[in-house]
């Protein structure tokens, strides 16, 4: 009692009032929120850390391989931030202890917005088949000339264990895949000629800011390469234009391929359904 008097007496000789006193005690202790600050910095860091992976394998300092295992273990990070606020949240409960509250709110809101992000791509993953190669012509696609198709292309196309795939090759696997994935790109019919068709596919090309390796009108073809964003993967498209029967119009098919990696998380064939449907206005199936 008397150190609480002694307290009281040393606050008012001070000119504190006894709330101001019991503010400044209070502010004290949110600045020395060590937990929160975790928090905070944990889930700042997620964020930097996989952004930092991923562009640092995009400009080449080091392999893809590595920033994406960066970009798993800042997602891990993430959900670790997500559990220690939701524990420190019910212990604070328990002790009545208030913390500095916009600090973990913070922190809190960086890890769900970063898992969030990550965990869709996850989701989309597993929604579409691991494979790269995306063609509206499973038959006859579009070969590349100008550009070189990867050599391993037709390495571990999933489904060679499958009952229902055994003992098809993978070319055949890959159409089965891709016509179950991805039954709405085929090829489309333009009522244009060749020449106006290849012209505005090589502006849209420029538009979307491809590298165009080569055009060829004679043989109605443009190929050219699409770089992605943070990673910078390279993923090559050709465009093969041809003749309709009466030659009023133009016959097109589109072929993008991923230079690395085994699956794209469906990144070719959003990227096949924006072009051709740019390229035609209003797209009608062959």
């Amino acid at each position: 009692m008397n150190d609480e008097v002694e307290k009281g007496e040393a606050a008012k000789a001070a000119g504190v009032t006894e709330p101001a006193a019991a503010k400044a005690e209070v502010t004290k202790l949110e600045s020395r929120d060590w937990i929160g600050w975790a928090i905070f910095a944990g889930g700042a860091g997620a964020i930097l850390w996989g952004l930092f992976s991923a562009i640092g394998a995009g400009w080449g300092l080091w392999g893809w391989r590595s920033g994406f295992t960066g970009v798993t273990w800042s997602f891990f990070l993430s959900l670790a931030i997500v559990l220690l606020s939701l524990v420190y949240w019910w212990w604070q409960r328990r002790k009545n202890y208030r913390g500095n509250r916009l600090l973990q709110l913070a922190g809190l809101a960086f890890a769900l917005v970063y898992a969030g992000w990550i965990t869709s791509y996850i989701f989309k993953a597993r929604s579409v088949p691991a494979i790269h190669d995306i063609s509206t012509d499973l038959a006859d696609p579009p070969q590349f000339r100008a550009l070189e198709l990867r050599k391993d292309n037709w390495d571990n196309i999933p489904g060679e264990d499958d009952a229902d795939m055994r003992g098809l090759n993978p070319q055949q696997r890959w159409r089965r895949l891709h016509q179950e994935a991805y039954g709405d790109i085929r090829t489309v019919r333009v009522e244009q000629p060749v020449a106006q068709v290849l012209e505005k596919a090589e502006r849209l090309a420029e538009g979307r800011g491809w590298d165009i390796a080569s055009i060829r009108p004679s043989e109605g073809r443009i190929e050219a390469t699409a770089t992605t964003s943070l990673f910078r993967f390279k993923d090559d498209v050709v465009v093969r234009v041809r003749p309709t029967e009466n030659g009023n119009g133009s016959i097109v098919d589109m072929r993008s391929v991923s230079r690395v990696g085994q699956s794209d998380i469906g990144a070719n064939a959003e990227r096949v359904r924006s072009f051709l449907a740019d390229l035609s206005g209003t797209v009608t199936t062959s």
